[in-house]
This record gives C-alpha cells, sequence and structure tokens, in this order.
C-alpha cells in the first residue's frame, strides 16, 4: 500500500478550499456562492459519497445524478479530491476509483490514500474505513467491498508506514490529514478509537496542523489536549438533525452544530483562517491560526 501523490500545486502561493460531505447535499447554491467569493482552488469530499450504498458500478447513473448535475456553479467546477467512506465500501468501492468516472467528469479524483502537495501544503488523505474493526465483524445486511484491501492488519500497517514517512518527509507550512472517520468527535458516533490508538500518535509526533473528517453528520471543532492538532468535522450534507451528543468526552471542544453545512479553508505562509458555513452561507464559526498561535473564536 503507498500513498499515491495526485497533484502537484507548487504555483499556489495561497489556497483556498471548500470541504464538504456532500451525499444528498442541501446548500450546493450557497457552496457554489461562497466558493465564488472565496475564489476557491478545489472542493475535498469527506467520504460517503453516495448514499446509502456507494455506487453498484462505474456507470451508476447515481455519479451524475449526484454529482455532475448538481455541482454546477461556475465556482464548484475546481478539482474535487474525495475520500471513500464505510457507506462507500457498502456498494462497489472500486468504481468510485475508476478512471471512467474522471472521464464522464473530469473533477472527479477519488483514491484509497493520496497527497496533494505543494510547498505551501500538503493533504495527506487516509483511507480510514478499513480500521474500524466492526465493519468486518457486523450482521451480514451489511456487506463490505474489501477489494484491494487484503487482510485488515497488513493494510493497515502498510498504510501508516507509507503516512509515517511522508509526514515526516514534508517540508511544507501546513500538513493537513484527511479521513473519513473522525478521531475526536461528541456526535452520533463520537471517538473512533481505533483511530486514537494507531493515527493519533502519528499525527502528534509528526507536527500535524488539522485533521479534517465526515462521518459524523454536524459541523465540528476540537482542539487535541496533547497537541496543537485541531480536529475538524465537515460532515454535515444530509441527515443532519440527528439531536443527539455523544457525552463520554468533551474535552477541547470549541464549537458544535447538529445541522447541515460545509467548511471552508484559506492558507497563506503564516495563517490559517477555517469557517463553517450553515446552508445559507452564513459563516458559524471561526477558527484562525498561525505558526506561532493558535485561537479560535
Amino acid at each position: 500500500m503507498h500513498l499515491q501523490n495526485s497533484r502537484d500545486l507548487h504555483t499556489l502561493p495561497n489556497m483556498m478550499v471548500l470541504l464538504a460531505s456532500w451525499c444528498l447535499v442541501t446548500g450546493e447554491e450557497e457552496m457554489g456562492k461562497v466558493g465564488e467569493k472565496l475564489d476557491i482552488d478545489f472542493v475535498v469530499s469527506t467520504g460517503d459519497n453516495f448514499y446509502d450504498n456507494g455506487l453498484t458500478s462505474d456507470h451508476d447513473n447515481a455519479f451524475q445524478e449526484s454529482f455532475t448535475k448538481i455541482y454546477t456553479a461556475k465556482s464548484l467546477q475546481n478539482q474535487w479530491y474525495s475520500v471513500l467512506g464505510n457507506h462507500d465500501y457498502r456498494g462497489d468501492a472500486e468504481a468510485q476509483l475508476s478512471p471512467v468516472l474522471r472521464e464522464i467528469d473530469s473533477r472527479w479524483l477519488c483514491l484509497r490514500s493520496f497527497i496533494v502537495d505543494s510547498e505551501l501544503v500538503e493533504i495527506f488523505f487516509v483511507d480510514t474505513t478499513p480500521f474500524v474493526d466492526e465493519y468486518f465483524t457486523e450482521p451480514p445486511e451489511h456487506k463490505y467491498d474489501w477489494r484491494g484491501i487484503g487482510p485488515q492488519k497488513s493494510y493497515i500497517s502498510n498504510l501508516l508506514k507509507d503516512l509515517e514517512l511522508a509526514l515526516r518527509g514534508s517540508t511544507a507550512k501546513w500538513r493537513i490529514v484527511v479521513g473519513h472517520h473522525a478521531i475526536r468527535s461528541v456526535g452520533h458516533h463520537g471517538d473512533t478509537q481505533e483511530l486514537i490508538n494507531r493515527l493519533l500518535p502519528i499525527l502528534q509526533a509528526n507536527n500535524v496542523h488539522f485533521y479534517m473528517n465526515g462521518h459524523d453528520h454536524c459541523l465540528e471543532h476540537i482542539s487535541d489536549t496533547e497537541s496543537p492538532i485541531q480536529f475538524l468535522t465537515s460532515g454535515a450534507g444530509s441527515k443532519a438533525w440527528r439531536g443527539d451528543i455523544e457525552g463520554m468526552n468533551r474535552r477541547g471542544v470549541n464549537f458544535f452544530y447538529d445541522g447541515q453545512g460545509f467548511m471552508s479553508v484559506k492558507l497563506t505562509q503564516t495563517d490559517a483562517t477555517i469557517e463553517f458555513y450553515d446552508v445559507f452561507g452564513n459563516v458559524l464559526h471561526r477558527l484562525t491560526s498561525s505558526k506561532q498561535l493558535h485561537s479560535s473564536m
């Protein structure tokens, strides 16, 4: 298992990104408006791209119906980088990785684990679904497409080795890791213990600034209590308003919104500004970070 280097972005001195979990999303018009205002460079999807059970093949009409025909705003015609979520693995997971989809819509790029890099930022996309033990032991009605994964332990071990090596070699001003599952969350699913045990120590040891995820259908900002890492959940594309909050571990919680929305990330050489929006484009929460200071408001 190797992290693939998908694109070189060396020409960008500043960077603007929209981040969303977008299955059955509402608010795509506001995403387009915010994207135009901020002049975004690309969009990141945090997984569960096609509800409820992924795609049936790389010719599934759901791809165009749920993606191409929905995100029509001019500002959203830039590259989309996507990771797989657990619901994507319930269908034909390899279909979303297929170059056939990129022929249908050139914006689309989904790989299991990969890197988008520039001198300013390196974004490490991590396939988190195989980390979660319960997906290998759930009842038969939930069938997962584990083709290409092989033995779970070997897959995870190799992925973590590749990620650690890539992080150690990074010279970017900002280091961001993106996965589908939360490391820390007070939403419906709560913390992902497998990621706390296996992934988090690597992020803490290698000066990662932000970990961004979906999975929980909410917006969240949680600060790590043992490092400068900020945990940012943008999974509010659909099925929000659950009304339940996981109460076991609320340490470091700065913001929680149990509704639909999305997130933007603006990076410069010295500063990062992250804003959470509702579906009407209203800013709900803002995080500002610099090399010397981490603060939120």
